[in-house]
């Protein structure tokens, strides 16, 4: 008989596969993969799946609009009250009007930066500034461009800030303050020399009218009975000081003059009235005649 032959003990070392399984197991990016990552892949390729139906993903949107319609219309999200602070009677119904709000609204439908560039593309606001506040309050704080000057334009006079920005026509504010009268072309764009011409002229007082502005390069300074001072292209307010320096010791303003030329830094040239020429020339006559007498004699 041949002998019964031992079975050999298994191998207590793993498998080559089973050794890299195991290997691979113990990476971090493979557990993280097979964790999250699987699970992620089959959960967006079942909703693919699902939303590649045309009908279904109506169903969503139309179910997602709905939640928001009933999320923005609740109580807390709408606005019911419009404050305008700031301005006067007339720039709040512009703004008002401006704003063009259908309240109730939900705070959702409003565009804040859009309904600022709004009240802001008004002539008479300067800035504003626009919040939503609790207890569904729409708060516009407007600041008012000041009138500082009336302007005479070619379409009549109009109010205009110390800048030179437009406000409104003066018949649209008839109830406008009295102040410093401008003209002419390019007027706007230098009322900073105005204003200091204005200070400067104010021991004229009631005699000043206004100023002109002329040829778009100077100033003439115009007075009661339209006599003026006409002032040079730079050095305007030393030119108008000097000619109220010379008033204050001649009383210049007060003779019939209709023209005081400044004009040239050199020589002062002052035109008469026609009346004061008639009388002039009326003298010399007169002084003509009495001196052919005298020789006649």
């Amino acid at each position: 008989m041949r002998p019964l032959m031992r079975r050999r003990a298994p191998d207590p070392a793993p498998s080559r596969l089973t050794y890299r399984a195991q290997r691979l197991w113990l990476t971090p990016i493979f557990r993280k993969m097979l964790r999250v990552g699987l699970p992620s892949f089959t959960l967006v390729l079942v909703a693919g799946s699902f939303l590649a139906d045309p009908a279904t993903q109506q169903r969503v949107i139309d179910s997602l609009a709905e939640t928001r319609r009933e999320i923005e219309d609740r109580p807390e999200f709408r606005v019911t009250v419009l404050g305008i602070t700031g301005a006067g009677p007339v720039v709040t119904e512009e703004v008002r009007g401006a704003l063009a709000l259908d309240l109730p609204l939900s705070s959702f439908d409003i565009d804040l930066a859009a309904l600022r560039a709004r009240v802001e593309a008004l002539p008479a606001v300067a800035s504003a500034d626009l919040r939503i506040r609790s207890g569904g309050y729409l708060s516009v704080g407007v600041v008012e461009r000041v009138p500082a000057f009336i302007w005479q334009t070619r379409g009549g006079p109009v109010l205009i800030d110390a800048g030179g920005q437009f406000i409104a026509s003066l018949d649209a504010r008839p109830d406008t303050p009295p102040l410093p009268l401008i003209g002419g072309d390019g007027a706007d764009r230098v009322t900073a020399e105005a204003a200091r011409l204005f200070a400067t002229a104010a021991p004229l007082g009631p005699r000043l009218r206004g100023l002109v502005r002329m040829g778009e390069r100077r100033w003439d300074v115009v007075l009661v009975d339209d006599r003026r001072i006409l002032l040079p292209e730079t050095g305007a307010v030393a030119a108008l000081d000097r000619a109220l320096a010379l008033h204050e010791a001649t009383e210049l303003f007060d003779r019939d003059v209709a023209r005081i030329d400044l004009r040239n830094p050199d020589r002062l040239t002052v035109q008469l009235t026609p009346e004061a020429v008639g009388a002039l020339r009326a003298l010399r006559a007169e002084q003509g005649v009495q001196s052919s007498g005298e020789q006649s004699g």
